[in-house]
């Protein structure tokens, strides 16, 4: 094509602006992609770590409303149950009846697993030392069904907790604050009095705020320890698609009469946080992109202007005014997309690098390496802010060379 040819000559003419330019593209798409790697990578660690240690829904709180079930209509026109806190509702806590509500769960596709569990606070004590901790009482097999509690155990073996009935699993930060070894004993101090449990290994979730505070009873022992023989129970429920658990938890809500949380509702306000880091990221990394943009605007309406002649000479020896169009639109275009493939490749080294680099990151996250996310979708929306950029960059100056006469320009350059 005659076009792509002599676009391809004035690209190669131009060779240290256009450089500039395509240097801008492949940067900015390097970052963009590196930026949004890094803050969904943590996004996508803190989801992980979330399900795995909480699970996806949450049954709790049995209620009656007493003056009806509120309701709404989706899109489609189904029904779909919204519950929210009245003054008026029944509430009783807890669940009292666990067997019954487990059987009314099995029979629901979707469901991976349910855990019984009872929750309560209490004080450990080593002799030495004290610290204040939020007590889980599980029955293991079920709750390894719904979270990823034997993968996270770093001391220690699960099979040591299952096989006493009065041993606890210690938070990480829980354990190094007591200066603790496994099989040692503590005491656990409540309202109850105090109880004589054995270290049976430590786990971390990767997320501070549990780490630092979560033990696990085993449900037995946990009952008796905060004096609950019967009822006040939660469920822990896992599912085969997360991503569903708001229209799940809806619909679970509406018939077993509980209280039930997915866990996008539990934890909104992180993942409205990782949502406001990840389009903040992504605008300012943008305005790199947009620099390129005007950059190449600028030297294709320098070109205009320097071309004006060999414009109007193409004209009349019979180029139409979108042969003229597509000659700078190639070359936006040219640029557009070598800037993508080294962008992309650059954007993809620089995000495998960040991956394996030693960081000790101890905050909220506890990571010795960024966490990453490969996401093509990165790529995909940087190469499209790119093309917009470039393209707007490139059409208004290939507008303005399609409209020269070139009768007045050959008149004037006589």
């Amino acid at each position: 094509m005659l076009s792509l040819q002599i676009a391809l000559r004035y690209v190669v003419a131009r060779k240290r602006p256009m450089a500039i330019s395509l240097l801008g593209i492949v940067f900015g798409i390097a970052f963009f992609v590196l930026t949004q790697a890094q803050t969904s990578g943590f996004e996508a660690f803190f989801i992980r770590t979330i399900l795995g240690t909480n699970g996806a829904i949450r049954v709790s709180d049995q209620f009656q409303d007493v003056l009806g079930t509120v309701h709404q209509e989706d899109e489609d026109g189904n029904t779909r149950f919204m519950f929210h806190a009245r003054e008026d509702a029944i509430y009783r806590e807890g669940i009292d009846q666990p067997e019954l509500l487990r059987g009314a769960l099995k029979n629901y596709s979707g469901i991976t697993g349910i855990s019984e569990i009872v929750e309560g606070h209490g004080l450990v004590d080593t002799g030495t030392r004290k610290s204040t901790v939020e007590i889980l009482g599980i029955k293991l097999d079920d709750h390894l069904q719904v979270s990823e509690l034997g993968a996270q155990m770093i001391d220690g073996t699960i099979q040591d907790f299952s096989l006493d009935p009065m041993g606890v699993l210690l938070g990480s930060k829980v354990f190094q604050r007591l200066n603790l070894k496994v099989g040692d004993r503590v005491y656990l101090a409540g309202e109850t009095g105090n109880r004589q449990f054995r270290v049976s290994g430590v786990f971390e979730t990767g997320v501070s705020q549990i780490d630092k505070k979560r033990i696990y009873l085993h449900l037995p022992a946990a009952r008796s320890f905060l004096g609950r023989p019967f009822g006040g129970a939660v469920f822990q429920i896992g599912l085969v698609e997360p991503g569903k658990a708001p229209e799940i938890a809806a619909h679970l809500q509406s018939f077993l009469h509980h209280r039930v949380v997915s866990w996008q509702e539990r934890e909104q306000v992180w993942l409205e946080v990782f949502k406001a880091l990840r389009i903040s990221s992504a605008i300012t990394v943008s305005s790199i992109l947009l620099l390129s943009g005007l950059g190449i605007f600028n030297v294709f309406a320098i070109m205009v202007m320097e071309k004006s002649r060999d414009i109007a000479i193409l004209r009349s020896m019979g180029f139409s005014c979108q042969d003229v169009s597509a000659i700078f639109l190639w070359q936006g275009g040219l640029v557009l997309g070598v800037g993508i493939l080294l962008g992309s490749l650059l954007g993809a080294s620089c995000t495998f690098l960040v991956s394996v680099l030693p960081l000790r990151i101890r905050g909220i996250f506890t990571a010795d390496h960024f966490v990453v996310n490969w996401d093509p979708w990165h790529y995909l929306w940087a190469a499209l802010i790119a093309l917009i950029f470039v393209s707007v960059a490139t059409w208004i100056p290939a507008r303005r060379a399609s409209s020269i006469v070139p009768a007045k320009i050959i008149r004037a350059s006589n």
